[in-house]
């Protein structure tokens, strides 16, 4: 089974256009992740990570909701 966790960027750095790094906010926590496969993502956007790769674009509204799921989960633990 694989998790992915949606994150917002916070800050591109394109410098190296063959391995574009995004800055992500992961609720408090951040992180630098590849956003080769994500060309259109924009810092504000709230992406799905998996293993150190942004996957896809999300609603924020679904990010928000997720990462509220995942709080929950970590509050009854």
């Amino acid at each position: 089974m694989c998790l992915a966790i949606p994150g917002e960027i916070i800050v591109i750095d394109a410098s190296d256009p063959t391995n574009p790094q995004g800055l992500i906010d992961f609720g408090g926590v951040r992180r630098s992740v590849c956003l080769a496969y994500l060309p259109e993502a924009r810092p504000g956007d709230y992406v799905l990570i998996h293993a150190g790769f942004a996957l896809s674009v999300l609603d924020e509204a679904e990010a928000r909701a997720t990462l509220a799921a995942f709080r929950d989960m970590d509050a009854q633990s």
